[in-house]
This record gives structure tokens, C-alpha cells and sequence, in this order.
């Protein structure tokens, strides 16, 4: 279906948002007619979500910002678990204690999209803990597992896929989507939530969550999914060369977040800021019509646009200039990104490599090397191609040793 008449469905498709949606006409009606309560799950693996979480949270957004009320569900209970859906083997289990402090962590990085309050279209975040731990087992055989069909389940794809390639799958993981489903039931009764949403590998999932809740409770429920995303070149969003993008500042600073951004490849510029900002529309198509040198601007724009987002304007606008600085003035900027160094360390001369490696600029000492032969590596802009190479006293200028990877990968090393 195109031509979606509820303000929420025609922002999400103009955007790029939908792959599938159980009934479009239906949840278009609804959507006109109705307050929608709607949710996404997001399992606390880490006390940060990464950027591959935030086409997810961007959907949260929009739903509020068109006057529907969103849910953000943690997976205190399913993350004793683990999501097993196209995983080739079971993830490690966490304590309570662990997915309690990432919780906490995650809360924050929600709190810059979403407004959370008691009014109708206030974001709520809840705890699928809160009802699965407190779960009698019989009882919910008798009340909820018998509503699922084994051969059913084994055919999912999620499912299919392990099995396909003869890996195990635990009967712990194989419970996980029947406790996904009944988080959806629990979530209407409990908020009158009709719509649950996700990327595109939780749609068996989802649709088991609607099939369960005719059956419980005579509910006509809906599904909306996302498609999975990748760059351009088939990079997985929310990783980089260094680690996991993460949104919480003090795991990933600011900086780097806009440079992330900065680095888009020119074929993406236009969806991501479809996708991750809420710039109108005609200035995303302006934008998306640059080209040469000029689509640099346009990445600019991305990345200011989504670390204002997320850090704010003046975090944005630090960063910004910063990159000026550093790549446009060839400058020393003291917000660079910064590693302390033992002084007794620097004295004694500090291995180049392992400087690297420690500074998030490579991934071990092989990958340090291969930059360094490359020709790629540069101490203080002066460029170095032996990788035995030691920093030492001698390098500090103003106290501290610039150290750079390519035009854009730029860390401070401090004495201390």
C-alpha cells in the first residue's frame, strides 16, 4: 500500500522506514482514529545501545511526535536468555546484577529522543522482568504454550537456519519466542499496546505475538517491521574500523560519533538522513542532489544533525570544529580524543604499534603494522614508516603527542 493516510505511516514510508506490515489498511485506520500505543524490545546486552539500535529508536521517536504513545521494553527477563533468531550459536548468559547496570545505561541514550511522563502520549520504558520472572511454569504451559505448534516454530526461518546447519539450539533459546509473544499480550492488557515493531528478523517473532493475542484475548493486533540495514559498501551499521559505535558518551565521545557520521559513503548520504535525522524532506532532497565535493557538505549536515540528536548542538558544534581544525587548518585541537601514557613509559620510548593499538586506532599490533607499511601513519603530521618506531620525550608538542591514522583517524597521547 502507498499513500498512507495517518501522519505516522506516511512520515515512516516517505522515510524508508516499513518493510512489512501485517495489515496496512487496518493500522492505517487505526492510527487515524486512535491514540496507538506502540513498542519495540531491546534486549540490555551492553549498558549502551550502538547505532544499529537507532533506526529502531528513531521509529519510537516519530510515533511520539505524531501524538502516539511509544514503549521501549527491556528484555530484563528474555536477556537471561538471548534472542537466538539467526544467531549460529546460543549468546552468554547474563546475572541479574549485569543487566541491571545495563539497563541504567540504556535509559540514557533513550532520553534523547523520547520524552517519558504519565500523559497520554508519554514514552513509558518497561521491564519485561516484571511479569516473566514471577512466572508458574505449569500454568503457563497450560495457558500460553499450548497455543504454539512445534512444527510451526521449527519452520521459522530464525529456527531453520541453525538447525540447516546442524547447530545446537538449546530448548532455553527455543522458549525465547514464545516468551516474545507473550511479552505482547502482557503489553495489552496491561497498556492497551497494539502495535509491536522491529527490524525485519523479528517478523516470525512478531506475528507469533499477534497469533497468540486472538487467541488469549481475542485482540486484533499489528506488526510493522524495518528493513535491516547495511552501508553501501555491505558494512554492518553501528561498527566501525575501532569497535561498536556506541551511543552513550562516556563509552564512545561525541567526536567520534560525528566523525562516524562524517565518513558515510557518498551512496548513503541520502537515506541515512532520511533514516537518522528529522531534517524536512525537500532539504534531504536538496542535499542528495550534491555532487563531487560538494556531497561533503551534505555529510556535515548528517553529522551534525544526528549528534545534535543525540549530544546536542553544542556537542555537535565542538565536534564540527574540531574536524575544521584538525582537517581543514591542519591544527593541534585540544578536543581531540585523548589516551594517557605512563610517564616512566614515554621515557623509556613507547613501541608505535602498541600506541596505536591502545589509542582504538587499529585492532591489533598485525592491522597497527599494515598501516604503517601502508604509509598511513603519521606522528604529529610528519609521516613514519618504520613500525619499530618508538614515541619518546622528544615527540610531545604542547605536552602532548598527536597521533593520526589516514586524514580523519586523529588521538591525543598524554603524559601523565
Amino acid at each position: 500500500m502507498t499513500g498512507f493516510k495517518s501522519e505516522f505511516l506516511h512520515t515512516l514510508s516517505e522515510r524508508g522506514f516499513i518493510h512489512q506490515v501485517s495489515d496496512e489498511a487496518g493500522l492505517d485506520d487505526l492510527f487515524r482514529k486512535e491514540t496507538v500505543t506502540a513498542y519495540i524490545g531491546f534486549d540490555p546486552t551492553a549498558a549502551s545501545l550502538h547505532v544499529g539500535s537507532l533506526i529502531q529508536i528513531m521509529m519510537l521517536h516519530w510515533l511520539q511526535k505524531t501524538g502516539h504513545q511509544p514503549i521501549a521494553l527491556m528484555g530484563g527477563g528474555t536477556g537471561m536468555i538471548g534472542d537466538p533468531s539467526f544467531k549460529d550459536e546460543a549468546r552468554k548468559l547474563q546475572t541479574t546484577e549485569t543487566i541491571a547496570v545495563n539497563l541504567a545505561g540504556i535509559r540514557q541514550g533513550f532520553e534523547k529522543y523520547l520524552t517519558f511522563g504519565d500523559g497520554p502520549s508519554d514514552a513509558k520504558m518497561v521491564n519485561n522482568a516484571d511479569w516473566l520472572l514471577g512466572i508458574n511454569y505449569v500454568e503457563f504451559l497450560r495457558d500460553v504454550g499450548r497455543h504454539f505448534s512445534v512444527n510451526r516454530m521449527l519452520a521459522f526461518d530464525s529456527v531453520k537456519l541453525r538447525l540447516d546447519r546442524e547447530q545446537s539450539l538449546s530448548f532455553l533459546e527455543f522458549n525465547y519466542m514464545i516468551l516474545q509473544a507473550y511479552d505482547f499480550v502482557e503489553l495489552y492488557k496491561r497498556y492497551d499496546c497494539r502495535l509491536q515493531m522491529g527490524g525485519s528478523d523479528q517478523w516470525g517473532n512478531i506475528v507469533n505475538g499477534i497469533d497468540l493475542g486472538r487467541r488469549m484475548e481475542g485482540a486484533e493486533l499489528y506488526a510493522l517491521t524495518s528493513p535491516l540495514l547495511t552501508t553501501a559498501s555491505g558494512a554492518k551499521m553501528g561498527k566501525s574500523a575501532s569497535g561498536a559505535v556506541w551511543l552513550n558518551a562516556e563509552m564512545l565521545s561525541p567526536y567520534d560519533f560525528w566523525q562516524y557520521w562524517r565518513n558515510t559513503e557518498d551512496a548513503d548520504v541520502t537515506r541515512f538522513l532520511k533514516l537518522y535525522t528529522t531534517l524536512p524532506m525537500d532539504e534531504i532532497a536538496r542535499l542528495g542532489a550534491l555532487g563531487g565535493a560538494e556531497i561533503n557538505e551534505a555529510k556535515k549536515v548528517l553529522a551534525n544533525a544526528v549528534t545534535t540528536l543525540l549530544h546536542g548542538r553544542a556537542a555537535a558544534e565542538e565536534a564540527a570544529e574540531t574536524a575544521r581544525k584538525t582537517f581543514e587548518e591542519g591544527a593541534l585541537a585540544e578536543t581531540l580524543p585523548t589516551i594517557g601514557i605512563a610517564k616512566a613509559d614515554l621515557a623509556a620510548g613507547a613501541g608505535l604499534l602498541n600506541l596505536i593499538v591502545a589509542a582504538g586506532l587499529a585492532g591489533s599490533n598485525g592491522e597497527a603494522r599494515r598501516h604503517v607499511q601502508g604509509g598511513a601513519v603519521k606522528v604529529n603530521d610528519q609521516a613514519v614508516s618504520d613500525p619499530r618506531a618508538t614515541i619518546g620525550e622528544a615527540d610531545l608538542q604542547d605536552g602532548v603527542v598527536k597521533l593520526s591514522v589516514g586524514r580523519k583517524k586523529h588521538v591525543l597521547v598524554k603524559p601523565e
